[in-house]
């Protein structure tokens, strides 16, 4: 009775392991099956892009496809968001999967004939609307982890919530959306969420290639609006004023001493950025009023809190040194929280991305100035965002069009890989759990 007992404990971790093994090459032969699948879906969503809060036909597409597979829908989640579960054959803890669906107000250039020619109204402007920041390939590659695990499901030890997640650009004025709405209406509960992961195409990175950080991995960010006012005055006569442009002038350079001199630079990167300065009306009126916004970046909370206090600090010190005011409001109208990878996390968790992708295509990366609502997800739950390659293979990264903008493409051959990494993620953090 003793040996036999002895041979339990030795059978059984390897009879778990194999069971993992043959789920994975069960996703990789699943994933591949329906490659051209997804690219299908992705370039149709190309095609018809919608602003955040307007993703209608996203969201029906991909309620019916989730509904296709038996998996239990709710949609007009955080106004247009749709959510799936999918509860496995066996017992287990409850993991997220996200994918935002939005597109970007900027006119599409490249020559694709899928390209989008859509439409509409932003702010009150009429805009070109563009998937010009990859949200298209995510919303495909995560139908296909449906499709994927869906067929799986007697195998799968836990459930699985997908979260298709509209408006992470941002909302229009008056609005609100995205992550933070979502976590507000509790789309983390209801079965309760352990752990959630998400994925970012890259257009800088190579098609195959998966990059990731543990820690902070993409800026939290606040937006800001100053106000100065001053004495408005003949252009002729600047000693009867009191400029504020001038004085607009000096807060801009002055700001950033911020980078410079008080942010260590050995720690974590950080951004002060000015990006519109509204003043004016005619070349010989010194105006009374000029209005600047801008944006802060930063990586920990403590930075975050000094470059607000330092921003408010410098604008009206030196405001008042000129004789005029500083109105500063941090944050005028969004905030993102940083987007941090959980450390323990992402260190069980990479083994599944390099058995994905291979080893020597999984690499550690530099934080990023930009940011992301995931965030909002993370401060509630342990979470892990990735960076997947789509790039094409042997181009130039600094020659390769940037995210947000008119030229912006994506090979379409790194997306199987997208199918493979988040239904490992997903099964491996299921066994890890069992």
């Amino acid at each position: 009775m003793k040996r036999f007992y002895f041979i339990l404990l030795i059978l059984g971790p390897a009879g778990a392991f194999a069971q993992k093994g043959s789920l994975r090459a069960d996703v990789d032969k699943k994933a591949q099956a329906i490659e051209q699948k997804v690219i299908a879906w992705r370039r149709d969503l190309h095609e018809h892009p919608e602003l955040g809060n307007n993703e209608t036909r996203t969201a029906a597409i991909i309620a019916k496809h989730l509904e296709s597979l038996g998996i239990k829908v709710t949609t007009g989640v955080a106004k247009t968001g749709v959510v799936g579960v999918l509860q496995g054959g066996k017992a287990g803890p409850v993991v997220a999967l996200r994918a935002d669906m939005d597109g970007l107000p900027v006119t599409e250039r490249v020559k694709l004939p899928f390209a989008s020619k859509v439409k509409s109204t932003y702010n009150g402007q009429e805009v070109g609307v563009m998937h010009a920041c990859g949200h298209d390939t995510h919303v495909a590659i995560l139908m296909g982890v449906a499709e994927v695990l869906a067929a799986m499901k007697k195998d799968i030890p836990g459930t699985v919530k997908f979260i298709f997640q509209p408006a992470e650009e941002g909302v229009q004025a008056g609005e609100e959306g995205g992550a933070e709405l979502m976590v507000k209406e509790g789309v983390l509960n209801n079965p309760k969420v352990e752990a959630i992961f998400g994925l970012h195409i890259n257009s800088q990175t190579s098609a195959g290639d998966i990059t990731y950080r543990p820690g902070g991995t993409m800026a939290g960010v606040n937006d800001l609006k100053i106000t100065i006012r001053g004495k408005q005055a003949h252009g002729a006569y600047p000693w009867s004023s009191i400029d504020p442009v001038v004085v607009s002038a000096q807060i801009i350079n002055n700001l950033q001493t911020i980078v410079s001199r008080n942010l260590d630079l050995t720690e974590n990167p950080g951004v002060v950025t000015i990006g519109a300065i509204n003043g004016g009306v005619r070349f010989n009126i010194i105006p009374e009023k000029v209005e600047m916004l801008g944006t802060i970046r930063t990586f920990t909370k403590a930075d975050e809190t000094m470059f607000i206090e330092r921003v408010k600090t410098i604008a009206t010190k030196t405001a008042e040194a000129n004789g005029a005011t500083a109105e500063v409001k941090i944050p005028y109208s969004s905030h993102y929280p940083v987007t941090f990878n959980d450390v323990d996390l992402t260190a069980k968790m990479l083994p599944s991305l390099k058995a994905s992708a291979g080893a020597d295509h999984v690499r550690l990366k530099s934080p990023v100035t930009g940011a992301e609502d995931f965030s909002f997800f993370q401060e509630k739950v342990p979470g892990l965002f990735i960076f997947l390659g789509g790039m094409p293979k042997g181009q130039d990264p600094l020659k390769a069009p940037s995210h947000h903008t008119p030229d912006f493409f994506i090979d379409e051959s790194g997306f199987v890989l997208g199918v493979k990494a988040l239904s490992n993620l997903a099964l491996d953090y299921m066994a890890m759990k069992k």
